[in-house]
């Protein structure tokens, strides 16, 4: 067996903790269902293949040159990462548009996988297109787009805040766009159901309409959604596309 080198396994190291910090903060693995050894073995392995590369990359073998890689490659995986879950958070806040409007908020609860309170539709929405990703393999192009940072962005080298300045303004501005965008059709049924129900309201003062609004909205919303979730992967295919083109870009600077 063949030692390895103390760059290639400095470049092992380094690449490894670009790694772990994206997986940590990038769906669909940064979900609690996935054990921190799977996600540090995962981030091993992707960084293992690309040593030939990395190793010419490394910087010297101090202390201080050392710790200062180590701490850029957590900012760049974080930065990479939050660039990533920032577009697919788009989709589970097109649920959660949907439980807004559509009476499902009352429903909300504790989602021991996020650590937090989830409304119906938006935890829905976000596990539909965990299971699309997985199923179709666009999380091989995730991982393909992130591994191209490594060319992009080598280990001493340092993400331009002011591209990633622009690339979280403009991820952000994205992510409420495709929101309305796929909650967008539903969300006006919605709306013209309370102006035909605040019509009949006029019509029929005797009639309790606070009472009958309810049921019908959420029938409204379980058929709609139900036909909505046929345009899902489409949907799934540009987010796919849109959150690897941002993490080329922020890489490349």
């Amino acid at each position: 067996m063949t030692a390895l080198s103390a760059p290639a396994l400095l470049a092992v190291l380094l690449g490894s903790i670009r790694a772990a910090a994206w997986l940590m903060i990038c769906p669909p693995f940064s979900s609690k269902a996935i054990p921190a050894p799977v996600k540090a073995l995962l981030s091993v392995a992707i960084a293992l293949p690309l040593t030939p590369k990395l190793s010419g990359q490394v910087p010297d073998l101090t202390t201080g040159a050392v710790l200062t890689a180590a701490v850029e490659q957590v900012v760049a995986g974080v930065a990479l990462g939050f660039l990533t879950s920032l577009v697919f958070a788009a989709i589970q806040a097109a649920g959660d548009l949907l439980d807004l409007l559509g009476g499902f908020s009352l429903a909300a609860a504790f989602d021991p996988m996020s650590q937090s309170t989830n409304s119906v539709f938006g935890r829905f929405y976000h596990m539909l297109a965990t299971t699309l990703l997985l199923v179709s393999g666009g999380y091989q192009m995730v991982i393909r787009g992130f591994t191209s940072s490594y060319e992009l962005l080598p280990i001493q080298g340092t993400l331009s805040l002011e591209t990633l300045s622009e690339l979280l303004t403009g991820g952000i501005a994205h992510m409420f766009v495709a929101a309305l965008q796929i909650a967008g059709p539903i969300i006006a049924v919605l709306f013209c159901a309370d102006v035909a129900l605040g019509l009949l309201s006029r019509a029929a003062p005797a009639l309790n309409v606070f009472a009958l609004g309810f049921p019908v909205k959420i029938l409204l919303t379980l058929v709609l959604a139900g036909t909505a979730v046929a345009v899902l992967p489409g949907v799934l295919d540009g987010t796919v596309d849109h959150a690897v083109r941002l993490m080329l870009k922020a890489a490349h600077g």
